[in-house]
């Protein structure tokens, strides 16, 4: 059996930094985990090829070689994932999809051969039985969840790690907390399942042996989950390893705000290599978190709980949202003010949607409010649902909070602001590479000489020099914060997603939706 796995094309969004990329030799952030996980669940003797259209071309001989093409991705994906659909089925290929996408709406995908969703170490063997015996159903679903201890090392032979900037990892799944606009629960549940530290081992071990060195993103949606196993056993554990191997890897991952309660755990994630983490901390409004159930982010001094975490050695990037019910108009500049005073240099703003499989989606359904499916890319202009606030409002409001704390004289001083609190881990020494040396060339011409924001790019880097050991990380969010103002400006020139895709008795008003066009 010849199996082609296609990872579908990531689009220009705030998390490709296709932009910043280009300014190395790498093509893509991240390969596609899903895809070499489902790789290493097959069997043996069949034949496999990835092709990851985010660093390399789908070629028709590709799909003309396979037998069935094994398809996953999630929204942002979307229009992706349809395009290689139609090629596959006019090539005469048949298809098996799973992963996000297709297990929030299965039934806009009825057209596919075999759908085998939810997670597949537990949809997948009955698909690869029902194959083997000639009689494959359409579609596999499951409200079981997975035991991560089932869940094999990643076929990282598939793919040439040297085109990617960062590799993935996954410790757990599912998160404790209920906030009404995600969608981590539907999918994953609110129990944390993990792997054991020996595993872990063994998977940090596997990326070592084939000779990668680097980052590491460990993709759990909440990495701290549960504290306990993580203090006793996972990062002492990874914490021995890294000092045996001479420490590889930066480890970076996702975690609640609740981080910040917890010294011990700070500090033995800074020792096991941690150096980055990202927090959805949303709003400072008190009003807001309320409403989307954020609790874990009330009361409390949240500027000072993200100072506390980068004075631990860890960056803290961080997400935020606009268009909560409770919004008012001075949300804008209080958003604003909070990113400068926290030094989150990395800050994605973005409106807010409402997934499938969220109580968001409920609420707005009932409410008839809901327009259409989320685009998957919250920086995109676009919003599924008719906000409470005057969307004229909103959408001005929005875009005059991203060219402000993107406009060169604030992203400067935001990393300013955090090089002042950040007390970085002293066995995190960058070894300067050939790639590095391109990547700086490259920022001096295009920012220290046609940007017209060079002043404030000079500035930083003579600042720098009073901080030698972090000239990399400096460098880095530089030519990121180029890669920000380029996508948040083709976003801008953009048809709103609105006015292209409202449905039915849902669209909005038409003097609304002229406004955005």
């Amino acid at each position: 059996m010849k199996i082609l796995l296609v990872g579908p094309e990531t689009p220009d969004t705030f998390w490709s930094l296709k932009n910043a990329l280009n300014f190395t030799s790498k093509k893509a952030m991240l390969p596609p985990l899903g895809l070499l996980t489902v790789a290493a669940m097959l069997p043996e003797d069949w034949q496999l090829k990835l092709v990851d259209m985010s660093v390399e071309s789908l070629c028709d001989r590709d799909i003309l070689w396979s037998d069935y093409v094994f398809l996953s991705g999630m929204s942002v994906h979307r229009e992706s994932i349809e395009r290689i659909i139609d090629r596959c089925r006019k090539l005469g290929r048949k298809i098996v999809a799973g992963g996000p996408l297709f297990t929030a709406m299965p039934e806009e995908f009825d057209h596919i051969d075999h759908l085998v969703l939810n997670e597949a170490e537990v949809t997948l063997g009955g698909f690869l039985q029902d194959l083997a015996a000639g009689c494959p159903e359409h579609i596999y679903q499951t409200g079981e969840w997975a035991d991560m201890q089932d869940t094999p090392i990643p076929r990282w032979d598939l793919i040439d790690t040297k085109k990617y900037f960062c590799m993935p990892v996954q410790y757990s799944r599912g998160c404790p907390f209920s906030c009404d606009f995600c969608n981590v629960t539907s999918l994953f549940g609110k129990r944390m399942r993990t792997k054991t530290s020996a595993r872990m081992i063994a998977e940090l071990e596997r990326l070592y042996v084939i000779g990668y060195r680097g980052p590491v993103f460990v993709v759990d949606d909440n990495f701290i989950g549960n504290k306990k196993i993580l203090k006793n056993d996972i990062l002492p554990a990874v914490i021995e390893w890294m000092d045996r191997k001479g420490r590889p890897f930066k480890l970076n991952t996702q975690v609640s705000i609740n981080l910040a309660d917890d010294e011990e755990l700070m500090r033995l994630m800074a020792q096991a290599g941690f150096d980055c983490v990202f927090v959805g901390i949303e709003t400072a409004d008190e009003e807001s978190l309320t409403e989307c159930n954020k609790t874990q982010n009330k009361g409390r001094d949240l500027v000072e709980c993200v100072k506390k975490v980068q004075r631990f050695g860890m960056e803290v990037q961080a997400g935020f949202i606009l268009g909560f019910d409770a919004d008012r108009s001075s949300v804008f500049e209080n958003l604003i003010r909070f990113i400068q005073e926290s030094g989150v240099v990395t800050a994605m703003v973005g409106l807010l949607n409402a997934p499938r499989g969220t109580e968001l989606y409920q609420r707005l359904t009932d409410e008839k409010r809901l327009l259409q499916h989320s685009s998957g890319d919250n920086t995109d202009f676009s919003m599924n649902f008719i906000p409470k606030m005057k969307w004229e409002e909103l959408l001005g409001g929005y875009q005059k909070v991203v060219k402000t704390i993107y406009s060169p004289e604030l992203y400067y001083q935001r990393i300013v602001t955090f090089l002042k609190s950040y007390v970085p881990v002293q066995q995190h020494r960058h070894k300067v590479t050939r790639s590095d040396m391109k990547a700086l060339f490259k920022s001096l011409w295009l920012m220290g000489i046609w940007s017209s924001g060079r002043r404030y790019y000079w500035k930083l880097l003579l600042r720098s020099f009073r901080h030698p050991g972090q000239f990399h990380l400096i460098m880095m969010f530089a030519i990121n914060g180029f890669h920000f103002r380029k996508v948040f400006a083709a976003q801008e020139q953009k048809p709103r997603y609105w006015a292209k895709k409202g449905v039915g008795a849902g669209r909005l008003p038409n003097s609304l939706v002229s406004s955005q066009c």
